[in-house]
């Protein structure tokens, strides 16, 4: 009979490609994962992986069964959570998936309010680009992701949470006033300092771009929005930044906030879960509590002029 061991032992070695990694992650030696699994290619009658020199390589039938593997562990944890949780909502262990343009803007104010209204529950959070978070979600690593929609994943439920929208960061001295509304020629203009690839941050300025019928020829990248933040500060661009992390990253005097004209471009922020899990009730409390948060009383977001020392608001 195979058994969930050899599944997770399976599992890590397809995730990690390495023996010594995925033998670390299960906590137990290389030579008795390796043996879980040559058992388990025994009791299916086929070769998982080619025994070679280096890094294991999976045949393409050990793909296909390590990926069916990942769905029956997160089968399993959805098991056990249906019996550990149906007692009391956001109880116990959640793991959560953040992806990095809102983790550092929501937690802050959420954290608190959880440990405030649900004592008895424990985050486990993961900060991660919105790829490697859907397939934690997928395999059971992660049980519930606060990320940017729309996405494409058939078997992902969704709850809409908020519109964030975009602001135009420029640097202080730029001409454009503090009352103006950003135009698409004003940002084509400008060269934009944009994340890396692989932030959907990154892909939804991009978007704008297209719907503005121009395209990016040259931009720099970087790997954090703080980063970005800087090199707008330094004068070397301008950037689109999210709402949510305006009053955050507007630290600096040499930066100021600008608005886009109607429509405004923006994102769609919400929640996402497997739609065999057994804790909708959970993550539905869970979305209200960040709407709880976000619309908590925060600082004002402010601009600060270099030249005249005053400060007025984002509208």
């Amino acid at each position: 009979m195979i058994t969930t061991r050899q599944l997770c032992y399976l599992d890590a070695l397809a995730r990690h490609q390495h023996f010594g990694r995925a033998a670390a992650e299960c906590c137990v030696s290389q030579p008795a994962l390796s043996m879980q699994i040559h058992e388990l290619e025994g009791l299916l009658g086929i070769e998982l992986i080619e025994r070679r020199p280096g890094a294991p390589m999976f045949t393409e039938l050990g793909i296909e069964i390590a990926q069916r593997a990942g769905v029956i562990l997160g089968a399993v944890r959805d098991l056990t959570d249906l019996a550990q949780h149906r007692a009391k909502v956001l109880s116990g262990t959640l793991r959560l998936g953040v992806i990095p343009t809102l983790a550092p803007y929501i937690l802050p104010r959420l954290l608190p309010q959880l440990e405030l209204g649900y004592p008895d529950l424990r985050l486990d959070l993961v900060e991660a680009q919105t790829k490697v978070l859907l397939a934690d979600l997928e395999r059971g690593a992660l049980e519930v992701l606060l990320l940017a929609l729309p996405l494409k994943a058939a078997a992902v439920e969704v709850f809409h949470l908020m519109r964030d929208r975009f602001l135009f960061a420029v640097p202080a001295d730029d001409p454009l006033p503090e009352t103006a509304r950003v135009t698409p020629g004003e940002v084509k203009k400008r060269k934009l300092i944009l994340l890396e690839e692989g932030h959907c941050l990154r892909d939804q300025a991009l978007d704008y771009c297209a719907k503005g019928r121009w395209t990016v020829a040259s931009s720099l990248s970087a790997t954090s929005l703080a980063t970005v933040m800087q090199m707008v500060a330094s004068g070397y661009g301008a950037t689109l930044v999210p709402e949510v992390a305006a009053d955050a990253e507007l630290r600096d005097d040499r930066v100021k906030l600008l608005r886009f004209v109607e429509p405004q471009p923006g994102r769609s922020i919400g929640l996402a879960w497997r739609r065999t899990s057994p804790r909708k009730v959970d993550f539905l409390a869970l979305g209200q509590m960040v709407k709880n948060a976000l619309n908590a009383p925060a600082r004002p977001q402010c601009i600060r002029h270099e030249r005249t020392g005053l400060r007025t608001k984002i509208q």
